[in-house]
């Protein structure tokens, strides 16, 4: 996966003009042109639109990029909802990845879904024909999670909420759709989920390993003999403060930070052991050796 993850990066580097910029917008006005065709000839294009393999092999060419701009809905506002936030959502990445990757992740998630289709016609019958993307918007969404956790949008127009909470419920969904379609037998539709999660995966796969082996070491850090030791020492240290009323005590004056507030306390690295000293005793006292 890494191998895959250095490739693309690669790739985007080494071919900077790749790519159609500002993707985002021909895949909004492609699905509103689709959008307002189907009403106009009450659904008689839908079945001219998606993608089956027997079909493109008839020279139904337009089939291999037709089914991309297939509205997954027909309800006007949640047409508009839907393409606002694909729209927002792919000029963030674009802007952040650049338009060689970018172009990249959608791209890959495209061809990804024929080839699952292409199985499913071979596998399943001449049947199988997919309308739309869904999927690929919804990695769309998991990748801007990925980029901006702590982001908030206002849920339902009203209550504010990190990115990374809906992030969670992406991924609950992509299994509840997963389990669905497995328990109906129905293959090709839990392909598609699992082949743009693994999309995703691809183009993370750096930035979460690096995440998780973070998290190890600070946990293996918060666990260490030395930083619980250092934990019950400092409580130590907090408890006699308290019960003594200063914190600070010259070794040779006996004067306190409770005391003289003003008066600066230094510890001295060559006497043996732990030993506090005020500025006037710091550079002219002799040194404990045990």
């Amino acid at each position: 996966m890494k191998k895959l993850n250095d490739a693309v990066d690669r790739f985007a580097y080494n071919h900077p003009n790749f790519g159609i910029p500002n993707l985002m917008k021909f895949i909004v006005a492609g699905n509103v042109i689709v959008f307002l065709l189907l009403r106009l000839t009450n659904y008689g294009l839908f079945s001219y639109l998606g993608f089956n393999w027997g079909r493109v092999l008839d020279l139904q060419l337009w089939r291999l990029l037709s089914f991309v701009f297939v509205p997954d809905t027909s309800s006007v506002f949640s047409l508009m909802l839907s393409l606002y936030f694909t729209y927002f959502i792919g000029n963030l990445l674009e802007r952040e990845w650049g338009t060689p990757k970018f172009n990249l992740y959608y791209l890959s998630g495209v061809v990804l879904t024929i080839i699952v289709g292409i199985i499913g016609y071979y596998a399943f019958g001449p049947g199988t024909t997919i309308y739309g993307t869904y999927y690929v918007s919804m990695s769309m969404f998991l990748a801007f999670a990925a980029l901006y956790p702590n982001a908030q949008v206002l849920l339902f127009f009203i209550i504010p909420l990190k990115v990374k909470w809906l992030a969670i419920l992406d991924v609950v969904l992509f299994a509840v759709d997963i389990l669905a379609a497995l328990l109906r037998f129905d293959i090709v539709s839990a392909l598609l989920p699992i082949i743009a999660l693994l999309n995703f995966l691809v183009f993370f796969w750096s930035d979460m390993t690096e995440a998780f082996g973070y998290q190890r070491q600070r946990a293996r850090h918060q666990n260490s003999h030395k930083t619980i030791q250092f934990k019950t020492a400092a409580r130590q240290q907090q408890k006699k403060e308290a019960q003594q009323g200063y914190r600070h005590k010259c070794a040779v004056c006996g004067r306190t930070d409770t005391e003289y507030p003003d008066l600066e306390f230094r510890y001295c690295s060559r006497c043996a052991g732990y030993h506090c000293f005020c500025q006037d005793h710091i550079f002219s006292h002799e040194h404990f050796t045990q």
